[in-house]
């Protein structure tokens, strides 16, 4: 498929880079209202640059874009890309309510097009494996369920961009940008949740209107309980990894990142050996902890092949708009309770 993307900033050369290296799809065009770094991706890929929408999606030969603009700006260019007849892959959060997340799949279906998510932390053997284990019922009866995300952003970094740190760009701090990939993954081993109770504060940045650290009890639709705990204010000299941490009555795996910390059943199984060898935890840094550049694009790859797969199967994609839609409801619930002290909220 001739893929183009929306959006010629650091999120879209590593779309680039994940349409160059996978199969089934080819980069074809990019669009930026700024015509230098249209240009200059383009250019560096073999695409056709554009600053003029209406022509981008013109194209004929256009069959799906990819939207990386920043997370309050997903809206507009994914529906008139869905409107255009394109299918889209719109990156996290597909958008910043579970409202406008409604429209994009009303248009889809009115088009007959599909619109699916980044969510590049579900495409690494870990995972993988992570989820073949919940799946399988491995750990009992679930009774932990938690993530953290504990990272560092300067102040340079809310500075470098308008719209960072934003409530209207940005749909939230620490949660909904940064740790969003985290919570996604926290749902999909660990099933919907029930309710929330959270605390969100900015203690170490200024001029920004969202929270740099957030607090949160959860409980489960299952039963289990857990935490999410989420910062950008928890500074390493190499970076905190991602945590996913779940726990029951016949086992516990504790995620950093994409390798294990813990992998530990009371009824083992053969494959346990090989993941004990090849996927537990080394002295790698953590994933775009302190750097937002230092995120491989594999995973975005696999995500990519995905979407083109489901397609060109006639199915919905493993990240569908409906899951894409499951983050930002329970980010949306975390932030109601802590802007309402704490209170209870039902999901």
């Amino acid at each position: 498929m001739k893929f183009g993307i929306i959006g010629a900033g650091m999120i879209g050369h590593f779309h680039a880079k994940a349409i160059t290296a996978m199969t089934g799809g080819e980069l074809h065009s990019v669009f930026d209202l700024r015509a230098e770094p249209a240009e200059k991706l383009a250019k560096e890929y073999g695409a056709k640059p554009y600053t003029d929408m209406a022509e981008f999606l013109a194209d004929p030969e256009l069959e799906i874009v990819t939207v990386g603009t920043p997370s309050g700006a997903h809206l507009d260019p994914s529906l008139a890309a869905l409107n255009a007849g394109k299918h889209v892959i719109c990156e996290k959060p597909l958008e910043i309510t579970t409202d406008r997340i409604d429209q994009l799949i009303a248009a889809a279906e009115k088009n007959g097009k599909t619109i699916a998510a980044v969510l590049n932390r579900r495409f690494h053997p870990g995972m993988d494996a992570f989820k073949k284990a919940t799946d399988e019922g491995r750990f009992g009866t679930l009774t932990n369920a938690s993530c953290y995300v504990k990272w560092y952003r300067d102040q340079a970094y809310y500075d470098s961009a308008g719209w960072r740190g934003t409530w209207a760009l940005d749909g939230g701090g620490a949660l909904m940008n940064q740790s969003i990939h985290t919570v996604d993954a926290l749902l999909y081993l660990a099933g919907p949740v029930k309710s929330v109770q959270a605390n969100t504060a900015c203690l170490a940045h200024e001029r920004i209107e969202v929270e740099d650290i957030v607090v949160a009890i959860v409980e489960f639709e299952n039963g289990a309980r857990g935490v999410i705990e989420c910062s950008t204010c928890t500074w390493s000299k190499d970076g905190h990894p991602a945590r996913v941490q779940l726990s029951g009555t016949e086992g516990s795996v504790f995620l950093a990142d994409e390798a294990f910390e813990i992998w530990d059943f009371m009824e083992e199984k053969p494959e346990d050996a090989e993941i004990k060898s090849t996927l537990m935890k080394g002295q790698e840094a953590g994933l775009g902890a302190n750097d937002p550049n230092a995120i491989n694009f594999y995973q975005h790859q696999r995500n990519f092949e995905e979407v083109v797969n489901a397609i060109k199967e006639g199915r919905e994609p493993t990240t569908s708009s409906a899951e894409a839609r499951k983050p930002v409801e329970l980010i949306q619930a975390v932030y109601e309770s802590a802007q309402n002290g704490g209170k209870k909220v039902e999901l």
